[in-house]
C-alpha cells in the first residue's frame, strides 16, 4: 500500500495525525496483508494503541491488548508524583508502592523504571489488563487480579509508602459524551466513576488508612471540578488532603497523607 493511499484512508476516517499513524502502522506490519488488516481496524475506530499492541507512557513502551484501557498522557503527572513520593520514602528503607486500578500497569512500570529498589504491588479487576500488567512489570512487581485492595496480602497492612490509583472518574451520565474510541473499545468499568464520578475514589480513600504507614500517601487522578469533593473524601477518611495540578498536561492529582 502506497504511503499516500494509507494517509488518505486514515485522514478520511478522521485521524488527525494521519501521517504519524501511517508510519507507525507500516512499521508494525510484516507484510501488505497485515498492514491492510491493521489499517482496517484503525479506520473502524479502534484506538491506535490497541491496533499497534503498545502505548507510550513516561518514555516506556507498554504492551496492551484489544479491549483494555489505554494509558493517557495526562496520567504521567500522577506517575511523576508517585515516583517522587516513593523516592523520598526510600531514603531510609525499601519503599512499598501499591498501584490499584492498575490497568496495563502503567504507573507501576513508571515507578519500577525510576527506582532501583522498590517493592511493587499492582491490582486490577480486568483479566486482560492483568495479563498486560504482568508482561509490563515482569519480575519487578506482583500483579494480582481482583477488586481494588481485596487481593492484597494482609502482611502489607501499615507498610505501604505510596498507594496510587488511577480510578475511573467519569460520571455515569457523561460516559456517552466520551470519544468513541474510549466508549466503544475500553471496558466501561475503567471509565465509569458512578453518578458523581467519585464512587471508586471514595472506596480507595476509605481503604487507604489500613495500608499506609504513618506518613504514607494515597494519590489519585481526578478532574479540576471534582477535586474539592475528592479532597473531602480523603479528609473524611482521616487523611491530610492536598492537590497538585499540571496545566501542560491538563492533570489534577489529589493526595491524602496518613498522619
Amino acid at each position: 500500500m502506497r504511503t499516500d493511499d494509507l494517509v488518505t484512508r486514515l485522514r478520511r476516517a478522521g485521524c488527525v495525525f494521519a501521517e504519524e499513524e501511517a508510519a507507525l502502522l507500516a512499521e508494525a506490519a510484516h507484510d501488505e496483508a497485515e498492514l491492510d488488516a491493521l489499517v482496517a481496524r484503525r479506520v473502524a475506530g479502534e484506538p491506535l494503541e490497541q491496533v499497534l499492541g503498545w502505548a507510550q507512557f513516561c518514555g516506556l513502551r507498554l504492551a496492551l491488548e484489544p479491549g483494555v484501557f489505554v494509558p493517557r498522557r495526562r496520567t504521567e503527572a500522577l506517575a511523576r508524583e508517585a515516583v517522587a513520593l516513593a523516592r523520598a520514602a526510600g531514603h531510609d528503607h525499601r519503599p512499598a508502592v501499591v498501584d490499584l486500578c492498575c490497568g496495563v500497569g502503567a504507573l507501576a512500570a513508571a515507578v519500577a523504571a525510576a527506582l532501583d529498589e522498590v517493592s511493587l504491588w499492582a491490582v486490577d479487576v480486568e483479566p486482560a489488563a492483568v495479563r498486560c500488567a504482568r508482561r509490563n512489570l515482569g519480575e519487578r512487581g506482583v500483579v494480582l487480579e481482583g477488586d481494588l485492595d481485596a487481593p492484597l496480602p494482609a502482611s502489607l497492612a501499615g507498610r505501604v509508602d505510596v498507594l496510587v490509583a488511577n480510578a475511573p472518574y467519569v460520571p455515569t451520565g457523561e460516559i456517552e459524551l466520551l470519544p468513541a474510541e474510549a466508549r466503544l473499545h475500553e471496558p466501561r468499568v475503567t471509565l465509569d466513576g458512578g453518578s458523581d464520578g467519585l464512587r471508586v475514589l471514595a472506596r480507595v480513600a476509605a481503604a487507604a488508612p489500613r495500608w499506609l504507614r504513618p506518613g504514607g500517601t494515597v494519590l489519585c487522578e481526578t478532574s479540576e471540578r471534582q477535586a474539592p469533593h475528592a479532597l473531602a473524601e480523603l479528609a473524611g477518611a482521616g487523611l491530610d488532603p492536598s492537590t497538585v495540578t499540571d496545566e501542560d498536561l491538563g492533570a489534577t492529582v489529589v493526595l491524602g497523607t496518613r498522619r
